[in-house]
Formats: structure tokens, sequence, C-alpha cells
């Protein structure tokens, strides 16, 4: 670092002393969040352990719960003059700007509708279409680039979790059919950019799951596939896909982990809901296709088929007993949200499926 200009010294082996972060050093952003975060909590919110970002306020009946993202916030709250007045205490303390109701927030678009919100990323599709029209480029870093996208955009395209599934674990060396196979989930961006999610004003404030497994689905491992889904009333709030770390020697033992991998969502949901105020009094049902799992869930018995299953999966059997989770078991066909985040599907079963999955095509006013 250079002395600034203006000041002189004889002694070159001065430094300078840095009373406050500099923007762009490494240490500026938990400077930033700490000044934060203590601004905060003198105004009398905590901090949630769920999701540190997270801050909320409770006074009586007055709830505020402030969302950050490095400088900037989306606040929520019952009374509009309470959100105000913070405002106002905030804007005393940091430099900031109102950009009123919230309409886009890192790369997610949300539109108001008279019975609820959609969740969107239309902007953030466009884009990826307008970057992959540089085909000259070379496939094996733009691969990685546009796998990178599409992994952000799963935020609200639960349609694109098992293709974008596929496709990661190829980034270390991908060849010329994965980017082919990448361009063909561009050209499905291409007829869907505006879909989204969309979350329900009128659903029941209750936690409700799906989880289902592909055995040994993975033809290079064998190792099987997870996958659940977690509504919130009538409105899906989280998915996921991921490969499991060890082969199954069965689909029961398959599901199982399924199960306990779903298990570790509801638990965080379900803290998560418990610092925005929302109890949950009677047990989060959880759906699965698989009757052993079942069986094996509310029965200790089975140790023949169970003892050489790691000893974290078996905390689905404590829960059950504990009646935080109630398990359920339906047919296959109706397991009709946890098969997109499964297995590729045929174009009509896919777009059947994904009717049921409270996704919409909507386009934002501009």
């Amino acid at each position: 670092m250079k002395l600034p200009p203006g000041f002189k010294s004889a002694d070159p082996n001065k430094v300078c002393r840095l009373r406050k972060s500099l923007y762009g050093l490494k240490q500026a952003p938990r400077c930033w969040f700490l000044k934060l975060s203590t601004a905060l909590r003198e105004l009398g919110f905590t901090q949630s352990y769920q999701d540190y970002s997270l801050f909320s306020l409770r006074r009586g009946t007055l709830i505020l719960h402030v969302l950050v993202y490095v400088d900037d916030f989306v606040v929520a709250g019952n009374n509009l003059q309470a959100i105000n007045e913070f405002k106002v205490q905030v804007n005393k303390r940091f430099h900031m700007k109102d950009l009123g109701k919230l309409k886009y927030f890192l790369g997610i678009e949300v539109s108001r509708v008279p019975d609820g919100f959609c969740l969107s990323q239309r902007k953030y599709a466009l884009d990826i279409l307008s970057e992959t029209g540089l085909l000259g480029a070379k496939p094996s870093p733009r691969y990685r680039h546009l796998v990178g996208w599409f992994i952000y955009l799963t935020i609200t395209r639960p349609d694109l979790s098992y293709a974008v599934h596929i496709l990661f674990q190829f980034m270390k060396a991908p060849l010329v059919d994965h980017w082919e196979a990448a361009l063909c989930l561009v050209r499905y961006l291409k007829g869907s950019p505006a879909q989204g999610i969309f979350l329900r004003s009128d659903s029941e404030l209750h936690l409700s799951a799906y989880c289902d497994s592909d055995y040994n689905g993975c033809p290079l491992t064998y190792r099987s596939l997870s996958a659940y889904v977690v509504y919130l009333g009538d409105s899906p709030i989280s998915w996921k896909t991921k490969k499991q770390k060890t082969v199954s020697s069965s689909s029961a033992e398959a599901e199982y982990r399924a199960m306990a991998y779903t298990l570790k969502e509801i638990k965080w949901l379900r803290a998560l809901m418990r610092t925005l105020g929302v109890v949950h009094s009677h047990p989060i049902d959880l759906h699965c296709d698989s009757q052993a799992v079942i069986y094996i869930t509310a029965n200790l018995v089975f140790h023949e088929r169970t003892k050489h299953i790691e000893s974290d999966c078996h905390q689905v059997q404590d829960v059950v007993q504990a009646k935080l989770i109630t398990t359920h078991h339906i047919s296959t066909k109706d397991q009709l949200v946890a098969e997109i985040l499964t297995k590729a599907l045929p174009e009509l079963t896919f777009a059947r499926l994904m009717s049921t999955f409270g996704v919409r095509h909507y386009v934002p006013p501009t």
C-alpha cells in the first residue's frame, strides 16, 4: 500500500493505520455486517439462528422481519406505520434508499396478484438465452459458467432440478456431448422464461413433504438419488435433488435415506417458521411411496434390514415416535412431485406433473 498523496515521511518503514474498513478489503463484509447487526439489535431486533441474515422484532402484537443481503433489505411486518418508523430509524444510522414494494431481489422477480405472489427469474433466464448466443466460445469454461447459472435458476424452477443435477456432475471435465445437453436445456428455457412458483395467500400455514428416490440411479457409481419437495399449504417452498453418499443395497434403503435427508430440511424449516411466528401444533405429514420404509420407521424390530445403515438415518424413527412427523404411504402413481426430481420423464407426463407443482407462467407488468 502506498502512502496517500500529500503525506510525506522520511521513514520508509512507516505504515498506515486504518480507522475503518475500506470497501474491497476481505474483512470489509464482516465489518459491515457487524455494524449493521449491532444497529438492528439496538433497535430491539433478534437474530435468527436458522438464518443469520434474518432479524425479527416482536412487541405485543407488532411483528417486523428484516432479511439482509449485504446492504439490501427486505422488510416485512403486520403494521405499515411501524415499517415506516423502522425505515426512519435505519436512515438515521445509514444512508438508505427506499425502493417501495418488493419487486426485484437478487435476480428474483416478485409479482403480486389478488390471490398470492409469483416468484420468477424471467430476466435472469433471458440473460442466459442472450449470453449463450456466443457458441464460438470454448465449451469447457462456458459449460461451467452456464451450469452455474442453471443452479441459481433452480431457486424458482423445480423443473430444472434433475437436469441441472445431471449436468453438474461433469463440471470438472465436460465433453462436447455435455455442452450440447446444456444447450438443450437453454432451448427449453426459451419456451418458458417467465415460469415461476406461485405462493397462494389463502394457504394454511402447515408444512407437508414428499420424498422419493431413484434406486441406483447413477450408471457410473450406482448410487441412488434422493429428492424431496416441501409444501407450505398448497405452495411448494423447498425442493432438491441430491445423489446419496453411499451405495444402497435395496430400494427400501434408498427410500429410507431419502426420508432421512428430507427430515433435515423439515427440521430447519420448522425452526425457521417458529422464528417467523408460525408454530406447528400437530405433526408434519411426510409422504413416501415405499411401504417397507413406513414399516421400518414405525417398527424398530427390522434389525436385519437396517443394521448396516448409518445411525444418523435412524433419526427418522426418533421423530416419528416423538410425533414431530407422521409418515404416510402413497401409491407410486400419486407420487407426482418427486417424480420430476428423480428421473427423466416423457414430455406429456412431465407437463402433466408440472401442473400439480404450483408452477405458473406469468409475465410481470413493466
